[in-house]
């Protein structure tokens, strides 16, 4: 499992940059923060990340980002990879004023698809003995039933990270070919159909803090003349998509196909061991 370096409780600036800049942007991180463990070795220093995305019927935190609400909150699962034995952690991400909060745990990836039916999480379904990352998926799954939410998108991109040598309060990260494509169906896979993408070739830059906001991150805005902007991958994604191809209709025509091929691949195991 990869090591969790998640800050429970941050500020984020973000920006959108070319390619170029991202590069130099490296350049001088790098003269700051080190390269964080799971990208060493990797094309572009970057691993990938894949998230599912939950919301209700009528798109709730979608609508929140829309108007702007300053307290709001996201669900999701993420995973780095097809790894069976791979964890898969069901995140709740809150924004309240400017505060970014986190909780998480990591859970099973056979058990994704009980506890997204509705099961009370218990520890056998996690891949943690931590009460913290217990409590986080039981509170999950509180607020997947308080909503009545389910999977509408999955997101995947690169990233590069660059963490602070000391500690975890200060953390940069830039993401490379964002792709959003519609996800109903539990099973943990990192193939997408037909994807959109928000930014193109553009690199979402992030610049992450726990504490007092660093002076060397007001010279890298100065140096590059990069301006602050509004990044959703979630709710950009969502509005590229179109809300109607996210309807309950298409989710659970999705479910259903998942059904039949499920039916099929059963049967054709049997119908292929010996008699």
């Amino acid at each position: 499992m990869k090591t969790d370096k998640l800050q429970l409780q941050r500020f984020e600036l973000k920006y959108l940059v070319s390619e170029p800049v991202a590069h130099a942007v490296r350049d001088f991180v790098g003269s700051y923060l080190e390269l964080d463990e799971n990208c060493l070795g990797k094309p572009e220093n970057s691993y990938l990340n894949h998230s599912y995305y939950l919301d209700s019927g009528d798109l709730h935190c979608f609508w929140s980002v829309i108007n702007g609400n300053l307290n709001r909150f996201k669900l999701r699962l993420r995973f780095y990879d097809e790894n069976p034995t791979g964890p898969v952690f069901f995140e709740i991400k809150r924004r309240a004023n400017d505060a970014i909060l986190k909780q998480r745990g990591p859970v099973h990836r056979w058990a994704v698809p009980l506890l997204l039916a509705g099961q009370t999480p218990e520890p056998k379904h996690l891949m943690s003995d931590n009460p913290k990352h217990l409590a986080a998926v039981q509170r999950f799954s509180e607020m997947i039933i308080t909503h009545r939410a389910g999977l509408k998108t999955h997101v995947s991109y690169l990233r590069e990270a660059w963490v602070s040598r000391t500690d975890n309060s200060v953390r940069v990260t830039m993401d490379r070919s964002v792709c959003i494509s519609p996800r109903f169906v539990p099973a943990i896979t990192t193939q997408q159909e037909n994807p959109v993408m928000p930014w193109g070739r553009q690199v979402i830059l992030e610049l992450k803090f726990t504490g007092r906001f660093p002076n060397w991150f007001g010279e890298l805005t100065r140096i590059f003349g990069i301006r602050q902007c509004g990044v959703a991958k979630y709710a950009e994604g969502v509005d590229l998509l179109g809300e109607d191809r996210l309807t309950p209709l298409q989710a659970a025509a999705a479910n259903a196909r998942h059904a039949a091929d499920s039916w099929r691949a059963r049967r054709s195991d049997r119908n292929a061991q010996p008699s």
